[in-house]
This record gives structure tokens, C-alpha cells and sequence, in this order.
């Protein structure tokens, strides 16, 4: 199946990507790897989901934030490869930062949003490393952040 068939699958269309808002681009090519610029829970150009878990938020409700950024990874990679998803060879790595209140530890957990949709959307090329890292603050005062490497053809 296509990754254009599962995201229509799971009900996901995705949004137009957002420009960049400082200095960088939204992704990069080396050789041929993509790698996708850090993406917060943007929808409708607003951010979504502020302020801290374990505090503001609670795990379902950055998990659900992780998946939003997720998706915004995937119309940056889209966009990077001319609207084939089918070019994805595999998700390499995801990199999930969690703005959470200190001592906070399901990190991991977190992460699994991001982790379980590049999985539903890509089968075993979705599988991948990853970091996931707890941090004192994020841009807009989001909860989640998510950066990525694809590997394409």
C-alpha cells in the first residue's frame, strides 16, 4: 500500500508545510538522505498545545502534540520529495524534544506518537532510531518538538 493510501487510511491530510520563521530551511539532502528541520504542533498556521507536561498537559495529550508535529515532518518530506511519499526508502532517525516540568521521565512515551504514526504510515521502512530528550523550554512555548532523517530514492 502507499503511504499516500495509509495517510488516507488513518484520516490524515497533510497541511501545507509552513515557511521557515528565521534562518534555515525546512530540510536538507546529503547524498540521499533528507533531514527535516525541527516541526512544533502547528495547525492551521496556530500552534497547538502549550505549555508543560506533567504540568499544563498530561502524557495523552503530548502524545497527541508528538503526532501533530509528526504529521508536519511528513508534509516537509513530502515536499521534499515533489509529493511522493513513495520515494521514503526508510525513517532513519526522530529526534523528540518534550518540554516537560523537571524530573519528568516518559520522554519515551512522548516519543511514541511521532514513532507510531512514521510506523503506520511506512510499515517496517518507519521503524527507527531515536532520541528522545526532555528540555527546559521550546519555540512558542509548544510541548513537543520533532526533527527527522529519511533515507530516499
Amino acid at each position: 500500500m502507499s503511504a499516500a493510501a495509509r495517510l488516507q487510511e488513518l484520516g490524515i491530510a497533510l497541511p501545507t508545510p509552513p515557511a521557515p520563521v528565521a534562518s534555515y530551511v525546512p530540510y536538507t539532502f546529503s547524498g540521499d538522505q533528507v533531514f527535516i528541520s525541527g516541526q512544533i504542533p502547528l495547525k492551521d498556521g496556530k500552534p497547538q498545545f502549550i505549555g508543560r507536561v506533567g504540568d499544563d498537559l498530561s502524557l495523552e495529550d503530548a502524545q497527541a502534540a508528538a503526532k501533530l508535529c509528526a504529521v508536519n515532518v511528513l508534509a516537509q518530506l513530502s515536499a521534499a520529495c515533489d509529493g511522493n511519499l513513495d520515494r521514503v526508502a526508510r525513517c532513519l532517525k526522530l529526534g523528540v524534544f518534550v518540554h516537560a516540568v523537571p524530573g519528568y521521565t516518559q520522554q519515551p512515551e512522548v516519543a511514541n506518537g511521532a514513532s507510531d504514526l512514521m510506523v503506520a504510515v511506512f510499515g517496517n521502512a518507519g521503524k527507527h532510531a531515536r532520541a528522545a530528550v526532555g528540555v527546559a523550554s521550546l519555540p512558542r512555548g509548544v510541548a513537543v518538538e520533532v526533527e527527522a532523517v529519511f533515507e530516499i530514492s
